[in-house]
């Protein structure tokens, strides 16, 4: 038997500091920067359609989420102030890059420096 997938029973969206709190039936709660959300969307956009074809997101650190939507009764998609709105997030993929986040978050900080990238947006962007 398939081990059942832990569903959200919160999901609230604090925009002022920009976090995502999510609670979820296991007991396990998690607060996921809307940043993180954005650099680990999971759609074809960042993640490509293969192996390899990943897009690095850079400049996302003041990225917040204007809304989120409900998809079926297995997932979100948030809008993202950047235009970002693309990404269905499975409540699979949440609750996995929540119990990864720090070795998910690292590796997205490694990729960055050796692509010679930085997190804020540059001057360009503004």
């Amino acid at each position: 038997m398939a081990k059942e997938i832990p569903i959200p029973t919160e999901i609230n969206l604090h925009q002022k500091s920009r976090v995502l709190e999510l609670t979820f039936d296991d007991g396990e709660h998690f607060e996921l920067s809307c940043e993180y959300l954005r650099v680990y969307s999971p759609s074809a956009e960042v993640r490509g359609h293969a192996p390899g074809e990943e897009v690095l997101q850079v400049g996302k650190a003041d990225v917040n989420i204007d809304r989120i939507e409900q998809v079926g009764t297995y997932a979100i998609q948030p809008s993202f102030d950047d235009g970002h709105d693309t990404g269905i997030y499975s409540w699979e993929w949440l609750y996995y890059i929540c119990k990864n986040h720090d070795k998910l978050w690292q590796e997205y900080l490694d990729k960055l420096e050796k692509a010679g990238q930085k997190r804020a947006p540059s001057n360009d962007d503004i």
